[in-house]
């Protein structure tokens, strides 16, 4: 509970990852009692594993233009500042004579420390300080065990979440909003210095539109165009069968309230089939289960959820990462989606799997680095789903893919890209192959090659591990960790509270 506060007194909202004005708790709150001051405060140099990579500055450097253009249109001003949050935050609060903050809550474990120690400060002052969830569709101490303890298996978390009734529905922009007369001092945005001082970050606008506007607009074209098959598509990568709405989430320009409830409407209209809408739900249901994962695992961030890991034999081949990095590890695939990733800042989830089962099995290499690798290329770089992500391929996680499943990317190209479209577009030095030779160029008689204007080795890069010997190693090494471990099951569901 918080006192009330005088009616006159202007407060502080805090902008986050929440950078929206519908179906904005902490707004509503704020705009219900007071004069609303906005305020973003980059404050990267405290965030540790959770700051922004160098895709993500990309896309909160427009978000933040954005988000500033929507309240400047409703006679306000977002107030930018730079530094520690807490002590800006009380400077903010010597400037204005504001009696408090409201702010939406955010999950990620130095960020979770952050914001209880700047809760206590003000409340120690008699200031306001009141957060609500904008987030997340449940918050991560509502879903919980029989016996009270937190999940490490997705079907029952899932199962238990739906069981509370849906979710809240979405509300707008509160209809009053009044501001102050006189606003504090405020910095650009562009001296936050978000942007790539490199060009490669060309490619993003023609892949995204940040800004609330933008995922208003991306929610209305799924939901119309490939919501209805979505159970069916979201594995093809050379099909527009994803929603592509995972940035917008993560900034918090949409709510997931809003995205669980466009679907549903769709499902209510007999517009889309309930297996297709469904299924969408089901992963806004495993973002939800990230949360819920790192708030009560934090430690695994950097550290497996199952312990029986943590000394796996990891190889250290510097140039394989690089290979890997860089698109050029011989599997056509595995460098479709990289160079995908490296030129606009995303790649399908499906990819995602592919590219990093590659990188923890075939080239034995850390899961840790498939995730710093991501975390700095991908504009939806999500600190709980990153990580659950990784986790998952490499078997160590919450509800984990066994290690010993070891996927073939050649199979995988041939199922999931059957006509080659996806590997086409991105690997464009094999368009000109036969489409039977596409997930496999070294099957391809050298007359075929020279007649597509390939020489491997030279025009594209022969593989840089066999997937027979890659496979026998991984197995190898899971045998080893066994043995280390001295029998002992390694179970990717263990609970390590």
């Amino acid at each position: 509970m918080t006192s009330p506060s005088p009616s006159n007194a202007p407060a502080l909202l805090w902008f986050r990852l929440d950078l929206r004005l519908n179906d904005n708790a902490a707004l509503v709150a704020a705009a219900s009692r007071h004069e609303v001051i906005p305020v973003y405060i980059y404050s990267d140099d405290e965030e540790h594993s959770a700051a922004p990579g160098a895709a993500s500055k990309w896309w909160l450097h427009h978000s933040l233009v954005a988000l500033a253009a929507s309240i400047e249109e409703r006679g306000g001003k977002l107030i930018v500042r730079r530094g520690n949050a807490g002590e800006v935050i009380d400077q903010l609060l010597r400037e204005t004579k504001a009696c408090g903050v409201y702010w939406n809550r955010r999950y990620e474990p130095t960020i979770v420390k952050r914001d209880q120690a700047i809760k206590e400060s003000l409340k120690a002052k008699g200031q306001i300080a009141e957060s609500s969830n904008s987030a997340l569709l449940f918050e991560p101490w509502q879903v919980a065990t029989a016996a009270g303890k937190p999940y490490t298996v997705f079907t029952p978390f899932w199962r238990n979440c739906l069981s509370q009734g849906p979710p809240a529905p979405p509300v707008g922009i509160p209809k009053t909003l009044r501001f102050p007369g006189k606003w504090p001092h405020t910095d650009t945005i562009e001296s936050l210095g978000l942007l790539p001082k490199l060009s490669w970050a060309d490619g993003f606008p023609k892949a995204f539109t940040p800004g609330e506007a933008g995922a208003r607009k991306r929610l209305k074209e799924f939901t119309l165009n490939a919501l209805g098959s979505y159970a069916d598509d979201r594995n093809r990568p050379d099909i527009e069968g994803i929603s592509r709405l995972s940035p917008h989430l993560h900034f918090g320009e949409m709510s997931p309230n809003a995205a669980y409830f466009a679907a549903e409407r769709a499902l209510q209209s007999e517009h889309v089939a309930p297996a297709q809408a469904q299924s969408f739900q089901r992963e806004l249901g495993w973002r939800e289960f990230a949360h819920h994962l790192l708030f009560y695992f934090p430690h695994t961030v950097s550290q497996p959820l199952n312990v029986g890991f943590a000394n796996f034999p990891w190889a250290q081949d510097r140039g394989a990462l690089r290979s890997w990095q860089k698109g050029e590890t011989g599997y056509p695939i595995v460098d479709a989606g990289m160079r995908e990733l490296w030129h606009t800042g995303f790649m399908h989830n499906r990819v995602r799997m592919i590219v990093a089962s590659f990188l923890i099995k075939h080239l034995l290499l850390s899961w840790q680095e498939g995730a710093a690798w991501f975390w700095d290329t991908l504009v939806d770089a999500d600190l709980a789903s990153n990580t659950l992500g990784w986790q998952w391929t490499a078997g160590c996680g919450a509800d984990a893919a066994p290690f010993f499943r070891i996927f073939n990317p050649i199979l995988q190209a041939q199922k999931f890209d059957p006509e080659g479209k996806y590997i086409r577009q991105w690997v464009p030095e094999l368009a000109n192959l036969p489409t039977k030779f596409l997930a496999d160029p070294s099957q391809a008689d050298p007359s075929v090659l020279a007649a597509a204007g390939i020489t491997l080795g030279k025009t594209y890069p022969r593989r840089i591990v066999e997937h027979s010997f890659a496979r026998q190693r991984a197995l190898e090494a899971l045998a080893h960790l066994k043995m280390a471990n001295r029998g002992q099951a390694i179970d990717p569901h263990m609970n390590h509270a």
